[in-house]
């Protein structure tokens, strides 16, 4: 009798919970811890099946059961695996739970001995959320520390960069304002020569004498303007000052309004012909384009004769747009068309004529700043040929 009153004590005062289910899993006792831990009233649980206390993602577990009354043993459940009950409310508690069967005359029984592990796996989640953060900490660390020693060594090439940029850059502009104060000098002169001899012919009212040394006045400002041109554009692209930033435009109307500009420069007799095909939008950087146009346009009205013409093509593909710029002019030998895009190259047939070397060499740079190519076709006394390709 006491032993009865021993166990019942011990079922009603245990910490932990406490369930009895028969052999169809049927619920028979459950001690008070239980019911708190399960958030139930006895009266609710009694005669239900077990399951209801189980959530529905373990819902193998009937079969678990059933394989359990086959050959009932004493262990713990679910060895290896994370364990839940489902309250009342249908939160799920973390938990762990023992097995142990008996009989009696009239059924199989399964007692089951559940513990609440929530604030032991929320310990553990804490110290495996610190270990991370630790571990994240050193990784972080030695990071910084890496990418330190290799900012540094980059600031190191780059100063070093800089210093061969900047030597690189002095002698440029030097080379360059040794070769403008000589370029310069020519058309300098040109220009006060045919500035007297226009008073003295208007003096004279001789207008075939004065249209003709007007002209040479503006030959020689197009050569000074181009001269700077190529001298600013040098400058800017060597110091990384020029960003290719496309907008969409109407590219025909663009190209129309830049060959009207160069037809001014355009010596006696010389026409420049407009063609496009495709479609009329396209997006483009207009200054950049505009910079390599006046250079390809401006060489060939200088290297082609009096009378001549300038074929200015533009063709919108699906992807890209080509432009191909003819003329008639002196062309350039074999030998020298392996040197043309070099800086300060001026080929044999040309030095005759004004101009920097530089012109190609910009324009090249420009074309690849906008991801695109650049080809020609040359025969010397025939003509030359630029085609560019830029992506869209």
């Amino acid at each position: 009798m006491e032993s009865k009153e021993g166990l019942d004590a011990l079922f009603l005062y245990a910490t932990e919970g406490i369930l009895v289910t028969n052999d169809r899993g049927e619920i028979t006792r459950i001690n008070p811890s239980a019911e708190k831990l399960f958030d139930y009233q006895k009266d609710e649980l009694l005669g239900k099946k077990i399951e209801i206390l189980i959530p529905q993602r373990f819902s193998a577990h009937i079969k678990h059961r059933e394989g359990y009354n086959k050959n009932p043993n004493p262990r713990s459940m679910g060895a290896g695996m994370d364990l839940f009950g489902l309250r009342k409310d249908g939160v799920e508690i973390p938990v762990e739970i023992s097995l142990s069967p008996y009989n009696n005359a009239e059924d199989k029984f399964v007692i089951a001995f559940i513990v609440d592990i929530t604030v032991r796996k929320q310990a553990e989640e804490r110290l495996k959320n610190y270990s991370a953060d630790l571990e994240n900490q050193v990784k972080n660390r030695t990071l910084i520390l890496e990418e330190a020693i290799q900012e540094l060594e980059k600031t190191k090439k780059d100063l070093y960069n800089a210093l061969d940029k900047e030597k690189e850059l002095n002698e440029l502009k030097s080379r360059f304002v040794s070769m403008a104060s000589h370029e310069f000098r020519t058309p300098l002169t040109t220009m006060m020569s045919s500035l007297s001899l226009v008073t003295k012919y208007g003096e004279q009212n001789d207008k075939e004498n004065q249209v003709k040394h007007v002209s040479k006045i503006k030959t020689s400002i197009n050569n000074l303007t181009d001269i700077l041109n190529d001298f600013l554009s040098v400058s800017k692209l060597e110091e990384g000052k020029v960003e290719n930033m496309p907008e969409e435009i109407n590219l025909k109307t663009f190209m129309h309004e830049v060959i009207t500009e160069m037809r001014s420069m355009a010596l006696s007799n010389q026409i420049i012909i407009q063609e496009h095909t495709g479609s009329e939008n396209a997006a483009f950087d207009k200054k950049v384009l505009k910079n390599i146009l006046f250079n390809l346009i401006s060489n060939a009205i200088k290297f082609s004769p009096e009378g001549g013409s300038i074929e200015v093509k533009t063709q919108v593909l699906n992807s890209s747009v080509k432009i191909s710029i003819k003329d008639s002019g002196i062309g350039i030998s074999k030998d020298d068309q392996k040197h043309l895009f070099e800086r300060f190259f001026r080929a044999h047939n040309a030095t005759h004529i004004q101009g920097t070397g530089l012109g190609l060499n910009i324009v090249a740079r420009y074309v690849d700043l906008m991801g695109g190519t650049i080809d020609f076709e040359s025969k010397e006394n025939e003509g030359t040929v630029f085609t560019i390709v830029i992506p869209q």
